[in-house]
């Protein structure tokens, strides 16, 4: 049929985009530019092409160096193609094309992982302290947080004796819990804990409207 409408491609079936954000019609222009056999007409192709990349993002305007970027945008879009007379330094493709070098990811020997960094750290520290008063709060304390992070990573309870023995063990016999005191209440840890969910999951949302009395 004459008047049957034209098969449009799925963008799934077109080449990937080189740089997404600039959208398909974008890309299209810079394909064309690379085709104009005139330089002149090839620098004025160009050159709308910049100002159009611009208006796209004009928040962007006040950075430094915004029109270099789009300069070496329009180059790495068109593959390095486009022979223009551009006001910037050609981007060199091995540059823009390398990976940047990976990242360690900071590992450390944790004895008990439940435990954490930080808290091996804390006991780092208050072995350190001088005996006293201070040093005593600060010992019970991490053995309080210890069975709170033992109680929420393991969901079931904990003996007292075990934590004891376990801050001996990463203070290397710096730390000790007197044997009268009494650690934190599994039970409060775990009552606190679904208190902390509850609040979580109720939070935003409103409660029964009540019903105004009649007059």
């Amino acid at each position: 049929m004459e008047n049957e409408t034209p098969f449009l491609p799925y963008n799934s079936e077109r080449p990937d985009l080189i740089i997404p954000e600039y959208g398909r019609n974008i890309q299209q222009m810079v394909d064309f530019a690379v085709t104009v056999e005139d330089r002149e007409e090839r620098n004025k192709v160009v050159g709308a092409i910049i100002s159009v990349m611009g208006q796209l993002f004009p928040y962007l305007r006040d950075i430094e160096d915004f029109k270099h970027k789009l300069w070496d945008h329009i180059q790495i879009m068109s593959g390095f193609k486009l022979d223009v007379d551009s006001p910037y330094p050609l981007p060199e493709p091995e540059t823009i094309q390398s990976k940047p070098d990976s990242v360690d990811y900071p590992e450390y020997d944790i004895k008990y992982g439940h435990y954490g960094k930080i808290l091996e750290r804390m006991i780092d520290k208050a072995s350190a302290m001088e005996d006293g008063e201070e040093k005593d709060a600060f010992t019970k304390s991490i053995a309080d947080l210890m069975k709170r992070h033992y109680v929420a990573y393991n969901r079931r309870t904990v003996e007292d004796d075990l934590i004891r023995k376990q801050l001996v063990e990463l203070s290397n016999g710096k730390l000790k819990v007197p044997d009268d005191y009494e650690l934190v209440s599994a039970n409060d840890v775990v009552k606190l804990m679904g208190t902390v969910k509850n609040t979580s999951s109720n939070k935003g949302k409103k409660g029964p409207m009540k019903k105004k009395k009649k007059r």
